[in-house]
């Protein structure tokens, strides 16, 4: 074996992109084996490989917001286990008290052996369909207290020496509602474990346990010195911003979420959110590892490209959140809607790094994916559950407009197929379109929001909303408009963003969401663009006028070169 302590630029460079393919193939590997379209049509997992102390090396093209969360859930795992796993052995676990973030999202650890000494670990994290509780999905806004949301899991051995443990195999089956689907998930994280062990294994025999720990180190060296070398580049002082969630789902108040990014001398980054709201009644509070995370990919969506997407990013970002606030809340406070808040977190953060780099910050997107969530039984008695992530549209940004129906920025999700969701449960989709006028006016428009409505086609269901930018919609920057904000009908009815309710055959859910907010002035827009929206039907000829001073023909989408002259003079104070 060769020894590659030396970390020659060439050896540093291949094991580099070594580790990226073999922890995308950990990824690739969860979408073929897995049994829930939550994982394999919308995505919702993440994948990584750490080094023997729990530190993450490389992650896959997956979550953002999960893998942030790694470290307080390894540590947890390790207080746990540590010495005590071998070769085979795989740890889950789902608490947000220790480590977790919500109870459907559950962590899987597999230690990985070479030669006798624990080398490394594969980690895959997936959002499961059910884990019990008082609602289908487990993800209700509505919960009071982490015991109505499910079965909570503190580190524990699912598997010895390959081998599934009867008992909480058992234990798990009897508690969620669609165990096929939930225990198929877990065998399909244990298989992409393997696969993760498998390559690691390989490369170790390459280049030693000893070199492959070397470049483990040096990997995260590098990114921690890219990264202070980048943020000292940045303006020093303390930016600040606030955003507002629309409530709790049981008070109207606003939930503000406020942040205070110091940029240090020294290349680090103090990222405080006191200030921030106390925790809520609602089910909507963020975990101290979720709001860290969701700290940490904010910072890194700002930073060069080229930087590694490892742990040593993480060492220069300090995240502080008081206790007892809606980012750090004590138990048993609930938490499974905690994803909203996650995306509030990106959005103030966003906010606040706009003062720092304008050139690389977006508008505010649709303020996250919405969760619809129908629960209920077949006529033949066999459960069902829909779990519907609706991803919408980016805000504009500094050099070209906001896109429609992609995944948040925080997020690396995909829109279910209608076919999909038509096949798998008792529902149609009557609509699946885009919302013209709301994406946010500016030089620069914001994405569209999506417009998606379901019938349910069974006798009865438990109908989850979870959604905001109501009352508070994407803001934007530069002198961008807002977008428009979201909105949920029921029957026709308007009904607010956050409900759980019971839904009979024959009625319809329909769900706008927000568009994204505006960069720069409207007035500055190319008045070509503006006709070319017009045409496409995502801005209509009355908005075009009204908010952009352009005049087109509202059914030919002809752009009157003249007229946009003299509205736009007008509008500006000059002569005509």
């Amino acid at each position: 074996m060769t020894d590659a302590s030396a970390h020659d630029p060439v050896t540093f460079a291949v094991v580099k992109n070594a580790l990226d393919a073999i922890v995308d193939e950990v990824a690739y590997t969860v979408v073929r084996t897995a049994r829930s379209e939550i994982v394999k049509d919308v995505m919702d997992y993440s994948a990584a490989i750490c080094d023997a102390e729990g530190e993450m090396v490389a992650q896959a093209k997956t979550i953002a917001q999960h893998l942030g969360a790694i470290p307080e859930a390894m540590a947890a795992v390790k207080a746990r286990f540590s010495g005590r796993l071998e070769p085979g052995d795989a740890v889950i676990m789902n608490d947000p008290y220790s480590g977790g973030m919500h109870l459907p999202d559950v962590f899987m650890f597999y230690p990985i052996f070479v030669e006798g000494e624990l080398l490394a670990w594969s980690v895959v994290i997936c959002h499961h369909t059910d884990m019990g509780g008082r609602v289908p999905g487990s993800n209700a806004a509505d919960s009071t207290e982490i015991w109505q949301e499910g079965l909570r899991l503190p580190p524990v051995r699912l598997y010895r020496a390959g081998v599934m443990g009867e008992t909480l195999e058992a234990l798990i089956g009897l508690n969620v509602r669609v165990p096929d689907r939930v225990l198929g998930d877990l065998r399909a994280q244990y298989a992409a474990c393997r696969v993760g062990e498998e390559q690691i294994r390989a490369l170790a025999g390459r280049y030693g346990v000893g070199g492959l720990r070397g470049l483990f180190a040096e990997l995260l060296d590098y990114a921690e010195r890219m990264t202070r070398a980048e943020i000292r580049s940045w303006p020093r002082g303390t930016f600040r911003f606030t955003d507002r969630i629309d409530g709790d789902g049981f008070d109207e108040a606003p939930v503000p979420l406020s942040v205070a990014i110091t940029v240090r001398e020294d290349g680090s980054l103090l990222v405080d959110w006191t200030g921030s709201a106390p925790q809520v009644k609602g089910a909507i509070n963020s975990t101290l590892s979720f709001t860290k995370s969701n700290s940490y990919l904010s910072v890194r969506c700002a930073l060069r490209g080229d930087i590694p997407n490892n742990a040593g990013v993480f060492r220069c970002i300090e995240v502080r959140a008081p206790a007892g606030s809606v980012l750090n809340p004590l138990p048993p406070a609930p938490v499974a809607a905690r994803a909203l808040t996650g995306y509030r977190v990106v959005d103030t953060m966003f906010g606040a790094l706009a003062q720092i780099v304008p050139d690389v910050i977006p508008a505010a997107g649709e303020g996250g994916n919405t969760v619809v969530c129908l629960g209920g039984r077949r006529p033949d008695g066999r459960p069902f559950i829909m779990v519907d992530m609706i991803s919408g549209c980016w805000g504009g940004r500094p050099d070209r407009d906001g896109i429609e129906a992609v995944t948040n920025p925080s997020q690396n999700l995909s829109n279910t197929p209608v076919e999909v969701l038509e096949r798998q449960h008792p529902v149609r989709v009557e609509e699946y379109a885009l919302v013209p006028d709301s994406g946010g006016a500016g030089r620069f428009r914001g994405g569209l929001g999506l417009a998606r409505s379901y019938r349910l086609l069974a006798d009865e269901a438990i109908l989850q909303v979870r959604a905001d930018r109501v009352r508070f919609p994407p803001w934007g920057l530069a002198g961008g408009l807002p977008g428009a904000p979201s909105a949920n009908w029921l029957d026709g009815v308007p009904v607010p963003g956050k409900i759980t309710t019971i839904l009979r055959r024959g009625q319809l859910v329909r769900h706008h969401q927000a568009g994204g907010g505006g960069h720069g002035d409207p007035l500055e827009r190319d008045p070509e663009a503006v006709a070319r929206d017009v045409w496409n039907g995502k801005v209509s000829a009355e908005a075009a006028r009204r908010l952009y001073g352009v005049i087109v023909d509202p059914l030919s989408a002809a752009l009157d070169v003249e007229a946009t002259l003299r509205e736009r003079r007008a509008r500006k104070g000059e002569p005509a």
